[in-house]
């Protein structure tokens, strides 16, 4: 059973907007007493967040499936919808987030580091906030934007100090048992480690982490094996460890040999690999063929610049001298490190240039509008309703729409579609672009409140016919 993932795609889907609510106040003696209608709830956003209790990706290899709460419609009485919960998901500190494509969109480093990977969709205007002095009463309201749906890809690149390398059986998993209080599988055939162990080394006043990764071979880096799956938990160890096995019982194998093999493999993964400060372990010397093979290469690693130190992780024979020199290297790297900064808000203004949108001609008689706020438009317009159809003319309009598209070439029954190919809105364009609001007269007014509804004409025919009797009857004689 899978009970480590480094390694997910998870498609989240963040909460739509609640729709606006057109509604028109009534009461006893004031029967259109203006519009009330309230704005609809945003959505819920989806947010990924580190949580250092959470190790590995496993929760969302069985749910990759993620959806926040939409927001709840407006209602009468000026009542706005509530707005949908956000989906807060805890992942472990070192997850990247990536699109489909492999491109990083963000790195979570960090407790409590937060990215909205969804965001949820704004609740729709309701009528009464889209009165105005020439609108007085809109029998319409805007429709909620639906939340954003995407496929993300969440990689863990294990956040420690310290890195054991070596090929399978040198006895890392060992190692960090013996320097820490982990307890990882041990056993004396290749590849018993599958997945990174992570352990907290205690020397003197520095306190660090230790990550044994699992074993790797030749063409690690290019997929063998197991090292293609884990190299990545390297990337950001302050310094590496090459853990050489003295005792190997294959003959065609010798620690200066395997050496050389790790160097290649992580020269050729890359990401800095190469200028991490790194040392050596020549492990198993409480078998004297071991010690006696470490005494000989150690003078050759030396000479080549690496630390060299000869430990037993059955024996602790020399474990203390290294902690202590892994504490130093990691203490100095700390210190090294520039000062951490509070993350700062990037504001980025739009140009005041900038019109917003670009139209283009794509083939004959064919025009696509492209921008941030026509196609929101477009999603929050309910094309049955022919005032809110005015309404999204009126505001392509004043944007500058019609004029673009006269720039651009553009006739009369020419295709036009705004939005992209997928959800784009294509109707044929009229360079007035007022026909949903001629038939309500003037832009900003319903007339459907300006005729007497039935039951005051119906009043107003009764009370004329008592007033005509009552003339009459005023008027007869009785002698005549």
């Amino acid at each position: 059973m899978t009970t480590f993932v480094d390694r997910v795609e998870l498609h989240v889907a963040a909460g739509n907007g609640g729709h606006g609510c057109a509604s028109v106040h009534r009461e006893k003696f004031k029967p259109l007493g203006g519009p009330d209608g309230g704005n609809g709830g945003r959505g819920g956003d989806v947010i990924l967040v580190v949580d250092q209790d959470v190790t590995t990706l496993l929760e969302y290899h069985h749910s990759p499936h993620r959806k926040a709460t939409n927001g709840k419609p407006g209602e009468g009485g000026n009542r706005s919808g509530k707005d949908g919960t956000d989906l807060v998901l805890p992942v472990p500190d070192g997850t990247v987030v990536l699109d489909r494509h492999g491109n990083v969109l963000a790195d979570l480093v960090g407790q409590g580091t937060r990215y909205v990977a969804g965001q949820g969709g704004r609740g729709g205007l309701g009528n009464a906030a889209l009165a105005s002095a020439r609108r007085k009463a809109p029998g319409f309201a805007l429709l909620g934007e639906p939340g954003q749906a995407r496929d993300v890809v969440l990689e863990l690149k294990t956040v420690a100090d310290v890195a054991l390398v070596g090929y399978p059986s040198a006895g890392k998993s060992s190692l960090i048992s013996v320097l820490s209080a982990a307890k990882p599988k041990i056993a004396d055939y290749p590849f018993t480690t599958l997945v990174p162990n992570l352990g907290v080394v205690t020397a003197g006043s520095t306190v660090y982490t230790i990550a044994d990764v699992p074993g790797l071979i030749p063409g690690a880096s290019e997929g063998r094996g197991l090292g293609l799956e884990f190299l990545r938990h390297v990337e950001r160890c302050s310094v590496l460890v090459h853990v050489l096995d003295t005792a190997t019982l294959e003959s065609d194998r010798d620690p200066v040999t395997d050496l050389g093999v790790i160097e290649a493999e992580l020269r050729a993964y890359g990401g800095g690999l190469e200028n991490r400060p790194r040392l050596v372990v020549l492990n198993k010397i409480d078998v004297p063929d071991g010690r006696d093979l470490a005494e000989m290469i150690r003078p050759d690693l030396e000479a080549r610049g690496y630390p060299v130190f000869e430990v037993s992780a059955v024996s602790h024979e020399g474990l203390k001298d290294l902690s202590y020199a892994l504490a130093k290297i990691v203490a100095d790297t700390r210190a090294a490190q520039p000062a951490q900064e509070s993350t700062r808000i990037v504001i980025r203004p739009q140009a005041v240039d900038d019109a917003g949108f670009t139209v283009t001609h794509e083939g004959d008689q064919f025009f696509r509008v492209r921008g941030e706020k026509p196609e929101r438009w477009v999603r929050q317009t309910d094309f049955a309703n022919d005032e809110a159809v005015g309404y999204l003319a009126d505001r392509l309009n004043r944007l500058g729409v019609e004029d673009e598209l006269l720039k651009a070439g553009a006739q009369a029954g020419d295709g036009v579609a705004i939005g992209s190919d997928d959800d784009a809105v294509v109707f044929d364009w009229e360079p007035s672009l007022a026909a949903g609001a001629e038939m309500l007269g003037r832009r900003g007014e319903d007339h459907r409140f300006d005729a007497p509804r039935a039951a005051v004409t119906r009043r107003r025919e009764r009370q004329a016919e008592r007033d005509e009797a009552e003339e009459e009857y005023r008027g007869f004689d009785p002698f005549a």
